[in-house]
């Protein structure tokens, strides 16, 4: 049997229902933001396309006729269910925040602030999802993302937080034990992460001596490495920006004040087509706030070199 809406605009419905429940073409027309022609015009076209009458015009209104009548129920019914549906639809898509971002960004910088951004919206529920890959926004449903690379993906619109820096750090035990002094102390030492990340940051210290491979661990989670050294299995290359918290509680030495700084960054990026939604926007410029008044960033802004694109991290 041949679906009876076929070949029917969904638009002239709209406007047949709104005529039929106001009993006038004027007061339809206010309420669609459209002319009273336009609407004149869509109800004479659905009648020539149905081949009858749906309305008996009168001097001061309009009535549907018997099978308008019919008619008119069946819309109302059927508008006042998609009304309610995208309401549902729209009111649950306002009131979660789905946030893809690399692990160690989550844990190390995010987390601990989304608790005062919660409080600031307490009808919006945050949904975290942590992935070292780029994942298209649109086709996951994802709302923001908190990503480490250029800044240049197609179908988003970006900002950056902070630079990509990365410097030794290691327990205080390990540090004392070593007996590390000068940045070439640790040529010979116990080192956890990728020799090519090491052999920039040896560049950039000044040490000509060649390293001995004493990677103990290459992980491709920074927090991961990090936390390796945190317990004593050699010293990591690490943010100090993302754990400037245990450097500060002396669960991490930062021996040395050498920086590399990757040609890459961390960005917060967003639809472009979405940039007005106000859960983006709310988000965003809160993020965009807590970045420009985080003092780590600011500190290491000021001690970092220009950005070197001799090694790049795929991960937070």
């Amino acid at each position: 049997m041949p679906d009876p809406l076929a070949g029917l605009p969904l638009s002239s419905i709209r406007v047949f229902e709104a005529a039929a429940r106001l009993n006038s073409f004027t007061r339809a027309a206010e309420e669609l933001g459209m002319t009273q022609a336009a609407v004149s015009w869509q109800i004479k076209a659905l009648e020539t396309r149905l081949g009858f009458s749906l309305f008996r015009r009168l001097p001061r209104e309009v009535q549907p006729t018997e099978p308008g009548e019919r008619l008119s129920r069946a819309a109302t019914e059927a508008m006042t269910l998609l009304r309610r549906a995208f309401a549902e639809v729209t009111e649950a898509d306002q009131g979660v925040l789905s946030i893809t971002t690399l692990t160690t960004l989550a844990t190390q910088w995010l987390a601990p602030r989304l608790g005062a951004f919660q409080v600031a919206n307490p009808g919006l529920a945050v949904r975290l999802d942590t992935s070292p890959t780029i994942i298209d926004l649109a086709r996951e449903n994802m709302d923001i993302a908190l990503r480490s690379g250029d800044g240049d993906w197609p179908g988003v619109e970006c900002a950056m937080l902070m630079p990509s820096v990365f410097t030794p750090l290691c327990s205080p035990a390990l540090c004392e034990r070593l007996g590390l002094e000068t940045p070439a102390d640790l040529v010979d030492a116990p080192r956890v992460g990728d020799e090519k990340e090491w052999a920039a940051w040896f560049v950039c210290a000044g040490v000509t001596t060649a390293a001995t491979p004493a990677s103990r661990l290459r992980a491709d989670i920074q927090g991961l490495e990090v936390a390796a050294a945190m317990g004593g299995q050699g010293v990591a290359l690490g943010s100090p920006i993302l754990f400037a918290r245990e450097i500060k509680a002396g669960l991490l030495v930062r021996p040395f004040r050498q920086t590399v700084r990757l040609s890459e960054g961390y960005f917060i990026a967003w639809p472009e087509d979405r940039r007005r939604s106000p859960k983006i926007a709310r988000f965003r410029d809160w993020l965009l706030a807590e970045a420009a008044a985080d003092p780590d960033i600011a500190a290491e802004i000021a001690l970092i070199p220009p950005p070197s694109g001799e090694v790049a991290r795929s991960e937070a």
